[in-house]
């Protein structure tokens, strides 16, 4: 079994991490190219209201995928959890339960998306002109959700054994996949949004075929029978460490719902150019995403096996490693804004509003890296009620109001719109230390009553 996962609970912490977080990182980079094309191929070869309708229907179908993803960390938890404790004879149930689970959550996510799509973009402000198009692309998405949901599930299960290379495979796979579907359905049969959602559905389709063909020529380091695939006790033990996660994706994703409808009023060269200024949002927050991944997998291992010092040591290196990045990538998005818009257009009133909300987002690229290390802690520890409460706090304390009161300003800036995110990463940095302080205490009063 140990060679084939990774042990966390022994060795250089730096070295581990870094070397376990580069194929999660190098996987996240893929999934945003995989979204980023779709506004690309649309912004070149389709039209100012498909890049709309394309940016307004991907956040609607972002807020299930993300949902799904928090879901399925308590899947990652729970199987790093039973590695560091060697009980590998149960992660066979966790994944037969798993399936069962996220069946039935593919059908009725798929039959929600179809029957509100156009709902969902009315309330979403989507322009006149975007607004069947974005209808469009949600439904076609909803169709092929079942896929969406496949993938993530498979990638969860590995990256809980602590691999984190076949997950960058799969999505390898998809992102090609798309590149080629976008251009074909976009570009050369000039399906404008419609295609660009097809490609998504297509690439997710081969990937997940794909990666079953590939999952049966790997030698597992656990067994499993039909009878593990069953709505078995084990679904209740990673919905309960999952749904505070994914309660909070819920809430982030509602936040961009509502941040989306608020510049959507704006008119279309806004709604347009958030929409490119948040594909590239995608990859600013690929690294802290990276390391709350990473992060939740190494504490789960660690925890397990008794090694609290370890698991602490850990969330500081992904700290130091996730600033220092960030740093570089803020001067990036603040500075060379309107350079990084242009890939994905010409429009030179979108390019000006992308680069305009990017200059006000710019320090998340810090602070989020800080914010998502003390997430993955605490997610590893299975401490998910309170980053569920975290990030509600963030949400409806600072996020919205502050771009609710921003938008609504005479002469509305993105910039200002933009400052929002960072503001509340730093309020939830602050919310975090408190508990951090708290956390500590309590378990150092527990470890030594044991004593």
């Amino acid at each position: 079994m140990e060679n084939k996962t990774n042990d966390f609970t022994s060795g250089s912490i730096f070295v581990k991490l870094l070397k376990f977080m580069m194929p999660v990182l190098g996987a996240l980079i893929l999934q945003a190219m995989y979204g980023a094309v779709d506004i690309l191929v649309v912004g070149w070869f389709g039209t100012t209201a498909g890049i709309s309708g394309v940016s307004t229907g991907s956040v609607i179908v972002n807020l299930v995928t993300f949902t799904v993803t928090g879901l399925s960390m308590g899947i990652t938890v729970l199987i790093g959890r039973y590695i560091g404790e060697r009980r590998p004879e149960r992660v066979g149930k966790v994944i037969g339960g798993a399936i069962c689970f996220f069946a039935a959550a593919a059908v009725i996510l798929a039959a929600v998306m179809l029957l509100f799509a156009r709902p969902f973009a009315i309330l979403m402000q989507a322009p006149q002109e975007a607004l069947d198009l974005t209808v469009t692309y949600v439904r076609i998405c909803g169709v092929g959700i079942l896929f969406i949901i496949a993938y993530n599930l498979i990638s969860s299960i590995f990256r809980g054994m602590g691999n984190s290379r076949l997950p960058l495979i799969f999505v390898a796979i998809a992102c090609v996949t798309n590149i080629f579907g976008d251009l074909f359905f976009v570009a050369v049969l000039k399906m404008n949004v419609a295609g660009a959602a097809l490609a998504t559905v297509m690439a997710q389709a081969v990937s997940v075929v794909l990666s079953l063909v590939i999952i049966r020529r790997q030698e597992l380091p656990f067994t499993m029978s039909r009878k593990d695939i069953c709505f078995n006790r084990e679904i209740k033990n990673f919905v309960r460490v999952g749904t505070p996660i994914a309660f909070q994706e819920i809430l982030t994703q509602l936040s961009f719902l509502a941040l989306c409808a608020f510049i959507n009023r704006l008119g279309l060269d806004a709604s347009s150019g958030y929409g490119v200024a948040n594909k590239i949002v995608s990859f600013v927050m690929l690294v802290p995403g990276a390391l709350m991944q990473s992060m939740s997998a190494f504490v789960a291992q660690n925890v397990g096996a008794g090694k609290e010092d370890r698991a602490r040591k850990a969330m500081l290196t992904g700290m130091g490693i996730g600033a220092s990045i960030g740093v570089v990538i803020m001067i990036l998005a603040y500075f060379r804004g309107n350079l990084l818009s242009m890939i994905f257009t010409q429009d030179a009133a979108v390019i000006a509003r992308s680069a305009e909300y990017l200059k006000g987002f710019a320090p998340e690229a810090i602070v989020t890296s800080v914010l998502f290390s003390f997430i993955g802690y605490y997610n590893g520890h299975s401490q998910t009620f309170f980053v569920m409460l975290q990030g509600i706090a963030q949400t409806f304390i600072v996020r919205l109001p502050m771009s609710y009161f921003m938008s609504m300003r005479p002469g509305a800036s993105l910039t200002e719109i933009g400052l929002a995110a960072p503001c509340a990463t730093v309020f939830g940095i602050v919310l975090n230390v408190v508990f951090y302080l708290y956390f500590t205490k309590r378990e150092h009063i527990r470890d030594e009553k044991s004593l």
